[in-house]
């Protein structure tokens, strides 16, 4: 019984320190929503495909080929429904990290990114919240193709 509270209040205050992010993100459904894009709650998750976020997707983020999907808080958008089956697992990591480190998290993962190209890294595979994506849902659902930017 306690311990079942504790679960409760814990994901309650999880979802409270990314509401943030999360609000971000949906602002971003009503606009997919009117453009013809589709939304559903899958496992407590916000998920948006098609319409504008298509669009957006294809020029996200800059100077790359674009992005299949993303995650804002408990908001994931994806290209199309097929792109959000096979990176779903891959997002539910970033949603989990956005619960960990809540408004921080966006400013941490550009950080990050900006640290690796510094380097000389690639600013989205050497990112250490990718990394930790693809490890973690590699043993989910999925395979490489996960996240994986469009062009790559």
């Amino acid at each position: 019984m306690i311990r079942r509270l504790l679960h409760v209040v814990t994901r309650v205050l999880a979802r409270v320190w990314a509401l943030p992010m999360t609000a971000l993100g949906a602002l971003l459904v009503p606009v997919a929503w009117v453009t013809g894009g589709r939304i559903a709650v899958v496992d407590g998750v916000l998920e948006v495909h098609g319409g504008w976020v298509t669009g957006f997707l294809r020029r996200w983020p800059p100077f790359t080929a674009g992005a299949a999907a993303m995650a804002l808080g408990h908001v994931v958008l994806a290209m199309s429904a097929r792109d959000m089956e096979e990176c779903r697992a891959h997002e539910r990591v970033h949603v989990r990290q956005c619960e960990r480190w809540g408004i921080f998290f966006l400013p941490a993962y550009l950080g990050a990114s900006l640290w690796a190209w510094m380097r000389g890294r690639d600013p989205y595979r050497d990112n250490p919240f990718e990394r930790e994506a693809f490890l973690r849902s590699r043993h989910g659902t999925g395979g490489e193709r996960l996240a994986v930017p469009r062009g790559q």
